[in-house]
């Protein structure tokens, strides 16, 4: 399972405006310098290190580019608000580009988990790293994000890589502490082999020290089986064909 956590920085669109305040209307024509992505971070699973690409002074074909042959060696890509925002994002960039398409990843939103599974005051990453591990994002202003798009500030990118790799890393840490509540994206042991009938095996983490838990049946009348992994501790379910495959391993 190759497993890529990662996040996007943006800037915004520089415009034309005769007043600022609240409720104005802005054409596109207004824009005189288009928003593209500052820099993108991300780290593998079971890797210690955080990578990160950045623009060179506005312009992100390059960072796009080498993102693309990163994201082409991951099973899932896991990220915050990521298939509302960084992916869309990204994609929206490649598009502009007028770059061939990837192949579709399949993508992990932890923020889609936690407003599925949990009733929280917040949903936003800096509070779920606040609640569930005691620390949040790095604090920053709009003043970071100004002067690198006004003034290519190589300090102030030095500061926005820091701020998104910490991203990276709290997106990781909440994952794993989410992931327990939600079936898994890719059946790990089915991927590892590439064998379907080892789907009794922990979707989880892969493992085979598993055992039946209970019998439940469905509202169609079907029979089915909640399992129990025996290493990484948590529960999933199986139909009746599948359970007879697990007893046959036994």
């Amino acid at each position: 399972m190759r497993r890529l956590f990662w996040d996007v920085e943006t800037s915004p669109n520089v415009m034309f405006s005769w007043r600022a305040g609240w409720k104005i209307t802005l054409n596109v024509d207004n824009i005189i310098q288009e928003r593209a992505i500052i820099c993108i971070c991300y780290k593998w699973e079971g890797q210690k290190k955080v990578e990160s690409l950045t623009w060179n002074n506005g312009d992100d074909r390059e960072l796009i580019e080498k993102f693309s042959e990163v994201m082409q060696g991951a099973d899932e890509m896991v990220a915050h608000n990521g298939d509302n925002f960084d992916m869309k994002w990204f994609n929206g960039r490649h598009l502009m580009h007028g770059m061939e398409p990837v192949p579709k990843a399949k993508t992990v939103d932890t923020l889609k988990i936690a407003r599925k599974r949990f009733y929280l005051n917040s949903n936003r990453l800096d509070y779920l790293g606040k609640i569930l591990l005691g620390e949040g994002k790095i604090k920053t202003d709009f003043g970071l994000w100004k002067r690198i798009t006004l003034e290519n500030d190589e300090e102030a990118m030095q500061d926005m890589v820091r701020y998104c790799k910490k991203d990276v890393v709290l997106l990781e840490r909440i994952y794993k502490r989410l992931r327990s509540y939600e079936e898994p994206a890719t059946h790990a042991a089915v991927a590892a082999s590439g064998n379907p009938m080892h789907r009794w095996k922990c979707g989880h983490c892969g493992s085979k020290n598993v055992q039946t838990s209970k019998t439940k049946t469905t509202a169609r009348g079907m029979m089915q089986y909640q399992m129990r992994c025996n290493d990484c501790g948590r529960y999933y379910t199986i139909a009746k064909n599948v359970h007879d495959w697990y007893l046959a391993a036994k």
